[in-house]
């Protein structure tokens, strides 16, 4: 609702976030792609240093803002971006840890469904269970995409915690249910985007393999970001 911007929590203006947000967790990273991606990108909100940009990309208008980590803080942003900034997507990229012992280093995980821990299905008094999913047409993309430029890309649900420090007997339940990764922002972001009538997705690459220890070095971070990146950017 446009008589409810700027927030406590975003100083922009309604109008000065496009239509469609790319939205990582760090404000650096947030900073990092509007630099490196975006044409003529400007700062439209610092507040609490969670950076958002506008700029274009091929022509289109492009938002990128920060969501900070965990669910309590996705579901503050991603709320007030859906219905007081009229956005009508969200594109989370982040990473994640790989749990499915298929996975590699470097992969990019297309979260299609993101079971949780954390109690954010509460605020909605539903009378059952919720299954938190991304917005087909934008999984369809992302994989359309993967295969074009021949990036190693998997399809399937993850499971989003409401901390970052685990036991194993967690880590192997949610593996043997099926979970490919974990990570902490998908599953309220995707409930946000289906309570508002919406459309969300989750990329996230693997940095790090639960099962054996092994990570990325900073190098291969970015550079897996990178490929990320673009992919999330045809989606706009």
């Amino acid at each position: 609702m446009k008589e409810q911007t700027p927030t406590i929590h975003n100083a922009a203006k309604y109008g000065e976030i496009a239509k469609t947000v790319l939205m990582p967790g760090d404000p650096l990273r947030a900073k990092y792609i509007a630099e490196k991606f975006l044409e003529n990108p400007r700062l439209v909100s610092d507040i609490r240093n969670i950076y958002c940009y506008t700029g274009t990309y091929q022509g289109k208008e492009v938002s990128v803002m920060a969501s900070g980590m965990g669910a309590g803080s996705m579901s503050i942003y991603s709320y007030e971006l859906f219905h007081f900034y009229d956005v009508d997507a969200i594109i989370r990229v982040g990473s994640a840890g790989g749990m499915h012992p298929s996975l590699k280093l470097r992969d990019v995980v297309v979260a299609l469904a993101s079971s949780t821990d954390n109690g954010y299905a509460r605020h909605f008094n539903l009378p059952g269970d919720i299954a938190p999913c991304a917005d087909y047409g934008l999984v369809s993309g992302a994989v359309d995409y993967a295969k074009a430029h021949g990036m190693s890309v998997r399809v399937g649900p993850v499971v989003s915690g409401e901390g970052f420090y685990y036991s194993d007997e967690w880590m192997k339940k949610w593996t043997d249910m099926g979970m490919l990764a974990v990570e902490m922002e998908s599953a309220a972001l995707y409930m946000n985007a289906m309570e508002a009538g919406k459309r969300a997705v989750a990329l996230c690459t693997i940095s790090d393999l639960m099962f054996n220890g092994a990570a990325c070095t900073p190098q291969e971070r970015q550079e897996s970001f990178d490929d990320m990146i673009l992919m999330a950017l045809s989606l706009a």
